[in-house]
């Protein structure tokens, strides 16, 4: 694949920002005076913690778990956002119509952003294990939230694409003709990946705005893929680690849910800038009908009752003649933001994730305080340990609806993890079975023939 042959540079002592040139150029053209080769970048902690850094600022700019990428583009090919724009060429109505093709820009940039950013993963990696001057301490620290961010990366394209290539190498002689690596086995190398991160990686965290990754970060994804494989009581083990972290607790006060100092949450994205807003604000925010993109669906806001504090809070009414319209308003500074980073992981999600694993092993009375506890902040009646396991999985679809919309594409995943995807068919016509995976970009099966065959349905 071409951008998984890319290979990296690093520039700037002060900044070591990751860019990309071809392997050729690479390989024919010097390396310029303000640059750094990948050794250099590696005899000291201070340059090799930069280099990382880059790729933090790369999942802010452009990644699968950007604010604006997956949690709006799986919100709109799901059911908690309508496009109202009325003519758009960058193919983002295909998104909304479940008509993607291989040529579409949106799966090329999904697909293109990730597997640069799994790149320079394999860079840091690679560096930290050549270093002979960092210490081994630093090493397994700057190695393993490398590892624990591919990991993500993987998981994100597993979920996207299905069958993907899997690099683990910056040798592009290999990765300029590899071939898909099946579902299945992704999830497993995953597993054993956030398996050892799980082990290197320390609870505390460096940075006390929690914008880098730690050991609790890396077994809720864990947790999360052990769901994707369906081992429910593995799962149980890494959430119920989670939860009794003290480092966490439950946000009761949802005007509090997404601001940075939130002890709800596990990991969040700084903004480029000081004073920038977040991208989740600028990709929802609109206050004149018709919308310019997009606004929540109708079928989401009918899934709230009108008591839900969630909706009050977190859903904005824009009304214009007589017509109301509501967009996402998780995030509020549009302008001037001083509190507010992009939340990826929040101790909710856990409770969410407890109580599934428990229901899915029929332990229907220890799952429900879990579920309920989500439900009595957002003011809601709590659910009696009587329900049936059915109905139980069903409230557990719907809480994560409704606490989750348009945050990193909770609903798609849900909604695959739960075989739940056929709901999908009553409020989006186009809806097929075959379109749970993308497409896998056509540049990409023209530049490498080794990644056919195509996903069904394309």
């Amino acid at each position: 694949m071409k951008l998984i042959i890319n290979t990296l540079l690093y520039t700037g002592l002060i900044s070591i920002l990751l860019i990309q040139v071809s392997c050729e150029k690479m390989i024919d053209a010097e390396i310029p005076a303000n640059q750094i080769a990948s050794k250099t970048v590696f005899e000291s902690v201070q340059t090799a913690d930069a280099a990382l850094a880059g790729i933090y600022a790369g999942l802010w700019s452009n990644s699968p778990i950007s604010g604006d990428k997956a949690g709006l583009l799986l919100s709109l090919y799901t059911d908690d956002l309508d496009f109202y724009a009325t003519a758009s060429t960058n193919g983002m109505t295909e998104v909304y119509r479940n008509q993607l093709i291989p040529s579409n820009p949106i799966v090329y940039g999904q697909w293109a952003s990730a597997y640069q950013l799994v790149y320079s993963c394999n860079a840091v990696i690679e560096g930290c294990e050549n270093s002979t001057l960092l210490n081994a301490q630093d090493k397994a620290r700057i190695s393993g939230e490398a590892l624990l961010i591919r990991s993500l990366l993987f998981f994100y394209l597993q979920q996207m694409f299905g069958n993907i290539p899997y690099p683990v190498t910056t040798n592009y002689l290999i990765n300029q003709s590899i071939s898909k690596t099946p579902s299945d086995e992704v999830l497993q190398r995953i597993e054993s990946d956030l398996t050892d991160v799980t082990q290197v990686l320390p609870n505390q965290y460096r940075n006390a705005e929690r914008v880098y990754l730690n050991k609790k970060s890396a077994q809720l994804l864990l947790a999360k893929v052990y769901m994707t494989m369906q081992r429910w009581s593995e799962a149980e083990t890494q959430l119920r680690d989670v939860l009794q972290s003290p480092l966490y607790q439950i946000q009761n006060d949802l005007t509090k849910t997404f601001k940075k100092t939130s002890t709800n949450i596990l990991w969040q994205l700084k903004p480029a800038n000081n004073g920038d807003a977040v991208k989740e604000v600028i990709a929802y925010y609109f206050d004149y009908i018709p919308p310019y993109n997009y606004a929540l669906s109708n079928s989401l806001l009918s899934s709230f009752t009108a008591s839900d504090l969630r909706k009050q809070r977190w859903m904005i009414p824009v009304t214009v003649g007589g017509n109301t319209w509501y967009r996402a308003g998780k995030y509020k500074n549009l302008t001037g933001n001083t509190d507010e980073y992009s939340v990826v992981f929040r101790i909710e999600e856990a409770y969410l994730l407890l109580a599934e694993s428990l229901a899915k092993q029929n332990k229907i009375s220890e799952a429900i305080p879990f579920i309920n506890a989500i439900r009595q902040r957002a003011g809601l009646t709590l659910l009696d340990t009587t329900i049936s396991q059915e109905v139980l999985l069903n409230e557990i679809l719907n809480e994560n609806r409704k606490e989750f919309f348009t945050e990193t594409g909770h609903r798609m995943m849900d909604l695959k993890r739960m075989n739940k995807l056929e709901l999908l068919k009553s409020v989006k016509t186009n809806w097929k079975s075959e379109y749970q995976f993308w497409p896998v970009p056509e540049r990409e099966l023209l530049l490498n023939p080794n990644l056919n065959p195509q996903n069904n349905g394309y």
